[in-house]
């Protein structure tokens, strides 16, 4: 069964239940025990202490509150009963698990309330069909029953509504630690990644020269260290955040933001492991969104260049066409058709280069060519003007 509740306003509605029930009987002309009718209220308001109550204690808690009634016990807080055993109910389960329950419950207790030998309706044949007590001012059984009714209902609707505000705040506080996980993870992808595939490369173009050209080993080396150091910067950042999310620390530093300004000098790096890269950079003013997002497309697409392609040569291209799109293009000459074969299926990095093309409502392409790999996305510039060369290389 479920543990009991640790809060102590359960246990409060159960006291107040108990000794508002020996207190209300012990004053009353009742003809049972008033053992007994303290036993049925407690019974029936018991439900509030179980952590998660099952649907059927509504009925059991009906059955107790309508027997109470029917024994002709006196008035008091078990009407409170069932209203607070629905809510506790319903702030636990949904409600097709527990609105059965509630209805049986609820018409036993209305059932008790109307067979309650001390207000039921007597007559008398002198003075009409109600004696002394009686009558539309007297009689109160029938608006008591539907009072109860209209409280059970109105206590698992607030706990529904509750329950409901609850699960749709939690379920956007996992969505945001979704989002923000796969973000880091797309960084560390973006980040990381280049930086190792950079790195082998530049090691083994130093391991190649370093013989008969220790000048160009030097150089490799130079930008194998320049290049981890950034790697290890990032990854810095990020477990930064990780401890910030873990501890509720203060805020840690973010990623730069790369834009087109970052472009050539990643071009740079990878040029200096011996990979022949052209660039072509013409574009005018590009909103931040756009330019992170291609500085992105361009880096996981020289990545792959170096990881898979096994090229010597790749075309990087980043055109705005009449001032409405950006078109950024990724070309190596390498063994493009290992796509078609399986050998070179979308990563991770791809669908993280999808989700920022798309987010801004362009569009990405991938696939061979005839001979080598194409990496193509088009970027819609809302607002932005572009133009001008700016820079070729």
């Amino acid at each position: 069964m479920s543990r009991i509740r640790r809060h102590w306003l359960p246990w409060l509605v159960v006291v107040v239940e108990l000794v508002g029930s020996l207190g209300s009987n012990a004053q009353a002309d009742t003809r049972g025990p008033v053992a007994l009718a303290a036993l049925l209220s407690v019974v029936a308001v018991l439900p509030v202490l179980l952590r998660e109550p099952p649907g059927w204690v509504l009925a059991v808690s009906g059955l107790c509150v309508g027997v109470y009634f029917t024994l002709g016990y006196a008035a008091g807080p078990v009407f409170l009963a069932l209203p607070a055993a629905t809510f506790a109910v319903a702030w636990s389960l949904p409600p097709r698990r527990w609105v059965g329950w509630a209805a049986v419950g609820a018409a036993l207790v209305a059932a008790g309330i109307v067979l309650n030998p001390a207000e039921s309706p007597r007559f008398d044949g002198g003075r009409g069909p109600w004696g002394p007590g009686g009558g539309p001012e007297g009689d109160l059984s029938l608006w008591q029953a539907f009072g109860q009714v209209a409280l059970i209902a109105a206590c698992g609707a607030i706990a529904t509504a509750l329950r409901s505000r609850n699960e749709a705040r939690a379920q956007r506080q996992r969505r945001a630690v979704s989002d923000e996980r796969v973000r880091m993870a797309t960084d560390l992808h973006d980040g990381v990644g280049h930086g190792l595939a950079v790195i082998a490369m530049q090691a083994g173009a130093a391991l190649h020269v370093l013989d008969r050209d220790p000048e160009a080993a030097r150089r490799n080396l130079e930008a194998i260290r320049a290049e981890s150091k950034e790697s290890l910067d990032l990854l810095r950042r990020q477990l930064a955040r990780l401890t910030e999310t873990e501890t509720g620390a203060g805020p840690a530093p973010r990623a730069p933001e790369h834009g087109f300004a970052d472009v050539p000098a990643l071009v740079d790096r990878v040029r200096t492991g011996g990979l022949e890269v052209s660039l072509r950079l013409e574009a005018g003013s590009v909103p931040a969104e756009a330019e992170r997002a291609a500085y992105a497309v361009v880096q996981e697409g020289l990545t792959n260049v170096l990881r898979h392609a096994g090229a010597s040569r790749a075309e990087v291209s980043l055109v705005s066409i009449s001032g409405s799109e950006l078109v950024v293009t990724v070309r190596d000459d390498g063994r493009g058709s290992d796509m078609v074969s399986g050998e070179r299926r979308p990563g991770m990095g791809i669908v993280g280069m999808r989700s920022r093309v798309e987010a801004l409502g362009g569009t990405l392409e991938a696939g061979p060519e005839v001979r080598g790999f194409r990496l193509r996305a088009s970027i819609p510039l809302s607002g932005s003007s572009a133009g001008g060369a700016e820079g070729l290389a």
